[in-house]
């Protein structure tokens, strides 16, 4: 059996990948920054943060390598439909899931086991070469492979290892599996999101999930800002549930304030302003907002009941709440008699807060959303033309973005293992015959 040569090549210089795809534009803030992104599924369920986290790293120009299972790659591959059809004629594959594509665009695939020693040297060397490794392994699990922070603080001090778990290194629950929905329910985000008498429901999308992937990625920013002035990188401990905490935001506050309860749920009524809610329409739904008494009468002369506006039950916002069994039903009479696109047609350049409630591909087909870029479409090796969600921000000098497609299992495992481990063709041929990269 072929041994890896670790030792020969562990003090190589960083080398560039820019014969496997196109180097990334100068102009973007994270160019010549390399992850390390150890990306997993646990038993089964997404754990949405740390891909979203590593894919924002990658959108703005960090070179971020996914280590995927050699033989089935992410989890997340297999999850589906819908699918992106492969274009390749003959094949009887699926193709690439909605769930994967969502989360891995501009990202190296490399096919590596590191229940192989070989697997964990790689891995070593990779670590080595790189600024920034983001994990999702409960407490203590990769201590086995020496893959923990402190044998890689050891092989690289400068760099930021990032551990995203469910409840954080320390703690009473720290070695419990955290995942999106139990920690909405048990750090209090259930409890206030539902209708007024119905029961606590999740939110629609994995929020906790993508709002931890955004506290990991600025972290790692920060510490990146930071290793410039002290040359040392550090371990950040970023948990769900305390991501969760933080995000309760005002309605956190005010039970520390007062000591109270929370108010429960309002579905998408506000607790303290009045009108500030869904309504329906003829086809429809729509949401209005009068978040002062000036915009309350704006709202009673574009529904035709001006008169409202002075009744004493909704002259002040105080009023309106404490009368919000009243209000509230003869608004929606009112809303019910045109259609949503009638009623945006009154209330355009009324100053007020109104929006239509679109379904996801509506939003997805919306003008502005459009107009702003924030879909596009890109060329898929296997899949041919398919359309994802652009990154968000925009920048005056750079241009964050999709560059490359989500990579199929495997598709840049020789560059890296080539041109970053120092391997040869021999050596890597070996690695592959016996299941330890594919």
């Amino acid at each position: 059996m072929a041994r890896f040569r670790y030792s020969s090549v562990i003090n190589q210089s960083r080398r560039s990948l820019s014969t496997h795809s196109r180097q990334p534009d100068g102009l973007l803030p994270l160019a010549g920054i390399r992850v390390l992104d150890m990306t997993r599924v646990l038993d089964g369920l997404m754990r949405f943060h740390q891909p979203y986290c590593t894919q924002i790293l990658a959108d703005l120009g960090a070179e971020v390598m996914k280590i995927e299972h050699p033989t089935r790659g992410d989890d997340t591959r297999a999850w589906g439909p819908p699918y992106a059809k492969s274009s390749r004629v003959g094949t009887h594959a699926p193709g690439e899931s909605a769930y994967f594509l969502a989360v891995n665009r501009n990202k190296l695939s490399v096919g590596l086991s590191f229940k192989d020693p070989r697997g964990v040297q790689i891995l070593h060397k990779l670590a080595s070469e790189c600024d920034v490794l983001v994990e999702n392994y409960i407490p203590g699990t990769l201590k086995q492979y020496d893959l923990d922070f402190k044998s890689i603080n050891k092989i690289n001090p400068r760099l930021v290892y990032t551990s995203i778990t469910g409840y954080g290194q320390t703690g009473p629950y720290r070695k419990r599996a955290g995942y999106d929905v139990m920690v909405e329910a048990e750090m209090g985000l259930m409890h206030i999101t539902g209708s007024r008498d119905g029961p606590p429901v999740k939110v629609g999308v994995a929020v906790t999930d993508l709002t931890t992937g955004l506290y990991a990625t600025h972290s790692i920013l920060a510490a990146l800002f930071l290793r410039q002035r002290t040359g040392k990188g550090q371990h950040i401990d970023v948990a769900l549930a305390d991501c969760q905490v933080a995000t309760l935001a005002n309605i956190g506050s005010s039970v520390l304030i007062s000591g109270d309860k929370d108010s429960g749920r309002w579905g998408t009524a506000h607790p303290s302003i009045v009108p500030y809610r869904g309504f329906r329409t003829l086809d429809g739904d729509l949401m209005l907002g009068g978040g002062n008494d000036r915009l309350f009468r704006i709202l009673c002369e574009r529904l035709g009941f001006p008169e409202w506006a002075t009744d004493s039950r909704f002259a002040s916002n105080s009023s309106r709440v404490a009368n919000r069994a009243v209000l509230e039903p003869l608004i929606e009479e009112v809303t019910m008699t045109k259609t949503t696109k009638e009623w945006l047609d009154v209330l355009e350049n009324s100053g007020m807060a109104y929006a239509a409630i679109h379904d996801v591909k509506s939003t997805l087909g919306h003008e502005h959303v459009l107009a702003r870029n924030m879909v596009t479409e890109i060329q898929h090796e296997t899949c041919g033309p398919i359309k994802l969600i652009n990154t968000p921000v925009k920048f005056s000098e750079s241009s964050p973005g999709i560059r490359e497609a989500p990579p199929t299992l495997g598709r840049h495992t020789d560059h890296v293992l080539e041109h970053i481990v120092g391997l040869d063709k021999k050596e890597i041929a070996v690695l592959r015959e016996e299941g330890v990269v594919t």
